[in-house]
């Protein structure tokens, strides 16, 4: 039987990713302690022989707002609701002056990670570009994998897989991706409650069916085949689950979602299929030791697992070589 497959993807974004949503009044806090954390995280990993993809908004790799202003596309995003795009937001110097940089760029700790065996960096668009949102056309995203690309080049950082941001994508972005050298993405879940939608068409229903899933099995393992993903280019190594950060109002239902995460973990292992984990480092920015207690109760189940059925840690990029090679 096929060995099974343990993959964990974080989605790198600062503020970028919720700038729309939170203010740095607000969110500050979490966005910096998640910083501090996933140093934290990755060393965790380490110690499980364990790895992880590191989906990065291509603004990490600039050092500050004066080097980002000098690196911006010529084609911009138009989206109809103009609090989506960051760059007239890039240009109110006194939103993003020193103060507030800490929010906003992290070159130090990107330029880090790179150097973890065990990371590889993966790119969540350059500019946290929205697919899926009323506006933009095909070209703009072009434009910003273009610039993802080649920023990421500048550091030394190859890039070769994608996890797009709110999991928000098309056929014509997919394809985009391929164009220009990107073998594998993340995926959504085969539920209609985990489809890929704008922003607006996030029924509260939908949540609330979500919310349940953590705990309770409701729409299954969600374990792909090796088979299934390599039908197709790029691969699609789809998400199976969110790792829900802690949140003391439902601290009685925790052992209920490490039994739900643990038993697909189980499943996949046994079944020889792809178990794939994710959540943005900014999750554990607050609670965050009992997020971390609570990740290293997953790895170790997923130990077990490595050395009762060959359950392997792979990163994005190294299982789409794998399945290449095996072609």
């Amino acid at each position: 039987m096929a060995k099974g497959y343990f993959i964990i993807s974080l989605d790198y974004e600062l503020m970028w990713g919720v700038r729309d949503k939170k203010t740095v009044s607000d969110y500050g806090h979490s966005i910096v302690q998640g910083q501090e954390g996933l140093l934290s995280i990755v060393k965790l990993l380490n110690e499980f022989s364990c790895t992880t993809t590191i989906a990065t908004v291509g603004f990490l790799f600039m050092k500050d707002n004066i080097e980002l202003k000098k690196n911006i596309p010529t084609r911009l995003p138009k989206y109809d609701d103009v609090n989506l795009t960051p760059y007239p937001f890039i240009q109110k110097e006194v939103e993003l002056d020193s103060d507030n940089e800490r929010y906003y760029f992290s070159y130090d700790l990107t330029s880090k990670l790179k150097k973890y065996d065990n990371v590889e960096i993966a790119t969540h668009t350059y500019s946290h570009y929205y697919c899926l949102e009323s506006g933009p056309d095909i070209e703009t995203f072009e434009e910003d994998i273009i610039f993802a690309i080649k920023t990421a080049n500048k550091e030394e950082v190859m890039i070769k897989s994608i996890v797009f941001p709110r999991n928000q994508f098309s056929v014509d972005h997919i394809n985009i991706c391929e164009k220009h050298g990107i073998t594998s993405y993340r995926g959504n879940p085969k539920h209609w409650i985990y489809r890929s939608t704008p922003g607006k068409d996030q029924h509260f229903v939908r949540r609330i069916f979500r919310l349940l899933d953590t705990y309770i099995n409701l729409t299954g393992h969600h374990c792909a085949d090796v088979e299934e993903i390599s039908s197709s280019k790029p691969y699609n190594i789809p998400a199976s689950r969110f790792l829900k950060p802690y949140q003391s109002l439902l601290s009685v239902l925790e052992r209920i979602k490490l039994y739900r995460i643990k038993r697909s973990m189980s499943y996949a292992a046994k079944k020889g299929k792809v178990y794939h984990l994710w959540w943005h480092p900014h999750n554990f920015g607050k609670n965050t030791e009992k997020n971390l207690q609570f990740l290293n109760k997953v790895l170790i189940h997923y130990k077990k697992l490595s050395e009762t059925y060959g359950f392997q840690s792979i990163t994005m990029d190294k299982l789409s070589d794998k399945i290449a090679e095996e072609g």
